[in-house]
């Protein structure tokens, strides 16, 4: 017998969901409000969520301010590049550790996954003596390949695979294909969900990374978005709209590309969590 649920309760649940979502979005919405105004209006109380006025030349200012297209086609180059890389590497080695069986395969995969909880700021300085040495400072090559491998997303790779079915690999192996035409022609073609949430981690994380290309990169033409905007911030400091209107603008392409993959988004977290 199927219990009916509460009408009051799942209404008070329904309140509480949009409460949380709203105190969420509240800072977003008031950016996208401030990106619309003049300086000395975004500070001004009671709050106007919607400007009488809207200053849409604030999203053309920023233009000129600062070499926007040129940060944006770094951040655009650096943050598909590494994400197209951390797929195939995350799928390939997680391929690895689910369906091949060589000795010490978990005890190698319970030490690599273990790395992620190795925070990024203890191995950050011989990182970047490394690359000082190999001579890949203040290049975008030296950036790709540090973050080419991610212990995160062989875990959830993994994960995913572990619920296909081993005797359809199997049939494959019986039919002559190899591991490796296993792993392209079966195994990656039924990854989708998996390579959808793994893309929206990596493009998020890449994007909005500030420390690492601060780090890495001192030429203006390697800089990206997000070091354009800090930069900015430092020299026009009083200049809010625009100041909002640039993270408005640095904000779209994560968007998007969540909008893009949020069906498979989902779906993915809820199957890299069956078996393990």
């Amino acid at each position: 017998m199927i219990e009916k649920k509460n009408p009051v309760a799942k209404v008070l649940t329904h309140l509480l969901l949009l409460s949380i979502v709203f105190i969420t979005l509240l800072p977003l919405l008031w950016m996208l409000s401030s990106s619309l105004k003049l300086d000395r209006d975004v500070f001004t109380v009671p709050i106007q969520w919607i400007p009488s006025h809207p200053e849409w030349n604030n999203y053309l200012r920023i233009w000129e301010k600062i070499d926007l297209g040129l940060y944006t086609l770094n951040s655009f180059k650096l943050t598909t590049i590494i994400t197209i890389i951390q797929v195939l590497t995350s799928s390939f080695a997680a391929y690895g550790f689910s369906k091949c069986r060589f000795k010490g395969r978990d005890t190698l995969f319970l030490a690599y996954v273990a790395t992620i909880a190795i925070p990024w700021q203890t191995y950050m300085l011989p990182q970047f003596i490394e690359m000082r040495i190999l001579g890949l400072t203040n290049t975008h090559t030296g950036y790709i390949l540090m973050q080419s491998f991610i212990a995160l997303g062989v875990f959830l790779m993994r994960q995913f695979y572990m619920g296909i079915p081993d005797e359809l690999l199997e049939a494959a192996r019986i039919d002559g294909l190899n591991e490796y035409g296993i792993y392209f022609r079966i195994v990656l073609p039924l990854s989708g969900p998996s390579i959808a949430t793994l893309c929206i981690f990596s493009f998020v994380t890449i994007w909005n990374d500030y420390m690492g290309p601060m780090i890495y990169f001192s030429p203006n033409h390697l800089k990206t978005i997000q070091l354009g905007i800090r930069m900015f911030i430092g020299q026009y400091s009083a200049e809010y709209g625009l100041i909002m209107a640039a993270s408005v603008f640095a904000l779209i392409p994560v968007l998007l590309v969540f909008l893009a993959f949020q069906r498979f988004f989902v779906q993915g977290v809820a199957t890299s969590g069956l078996k393990g």
